[in-house]
């Protein structure tokens, strides 16, 4: 049970209380994703974390993306490593366009190449009344939430073969919008919908696309934009009655990256505790 406690953005997973379960001591993997290489945004904690180890374990090596959370990028590069595969860690703010191309160059040149990318990233507030969201906030979600997204995906698309991946992290905020989070609502509704269009628009490249859309997830965005009392009760109020893990999305997470999801494109899937989307 998340306990009350308050940081500032973007959050440490070090500094949670208690710590994510991001797959450290359970996630095994199968050789599922043997020979790829991932980017992954947000790969620093949380969920990013939780599909970085996951991928490593199934045989990608992965490059992580993260803004300024050196100690926490550091640990999950350790795992990754431990698994016996390479990482690369490029910090940065991915709201830069010319950031996120040197994100893909780095893979290209580090990894050789880019089989899976992973928007993963995000950016929330907590707000009572739109007159609380300044401007510079409003553009701030938008441009590290679905406008790197479309950098990266533009970035990557000369590396990206036949029978690539591309993963985008929407919410159950896209089409059951907290209104107190309404432009990081906004920006997940939009991920699903740019997923399913990329989904239609590069097909005849042999490209899948698609979201996952996660419910309440104890990670470092938790304590970090949301109020200590929201925190405390975190997850309460869908139908499984309790917060969710990242290590709980990590095996979607896979098997869309994997050959096994080969006819699985325009997709948004669920990972809500319960809680229905459109």
């Amino acid at each position: 049970m998340p306990q009350p406690q308050q940081q500032t953005p973007p959050g440490l997973q070090s500094r949670m209380e208690p710590r994510p379960d991001c797959g450290e001591e359970s996630y095994q993997g199968s050789g599922r994703l043997a020979g790829k290489r991932a980017i992954i945004t947000g790969g620093d904690s949380g969920i990013g974390r939780a599909v970085a180890i996951a991928y490593a374990r199934e045989g990608a090596d992965v490059l992580l993306s993260y803004l300024d959370e050196h100690e926490d990028a550091a640990d999950t590069a350790r795992l990754v490593e431990e698994a016996g595969q390479r990482c690369v860690r490029v910090a940065g703010d991915i709201s830069d366009a010319g950031h996120c191309r040197e994100i893909v160059n780095h893979a290209v040149r580090q990894l050789g190449g880019v089989d899976i990318l992973v928007c993963n990233a995000a950016f929330q507030m907590t707000h009572d009344t739109l007159e609380e969201i300044s401007d510079e906030e409003w553009q701030k979600t938008f441009a590290i939430n679905i406008h790197a997204m479309f950098y990266l995906v533009k970035s990557a698309l000369p590396y990206l073969a036949k029978g690539s991946s591309i993963i985008g992290s929407s919410s159950v905020n896209s089409d059951s919008p907290n209104p107190t989070l309404a432009p990081y609502a906004a920006t997940k509704a939009a991920i699903a919908n740019f997923a399913a269009s990329l989904a239609q628009l590069l097909g005849d490249r042999g490209i899948r696309v698609n979201s996952v859309a996660p419910g309440p997830i104890w990670t470092p965005l938790i304590p970090a934009t949301l109020p200590t009392d929201a925190v405390e009760s975190f997850g309460d109020d869908v139908p499984l009655g309790r917060v969710g893990q990242p290590a709980e999305l990590a095996p979607v997470y896979v098997m869309l990256a994997s050959d096994e999801a080969s006819y699985v494109s325009g997709a948004r899937v669920a990972v809500t505790g319960g809680r229905p989307i459109l």
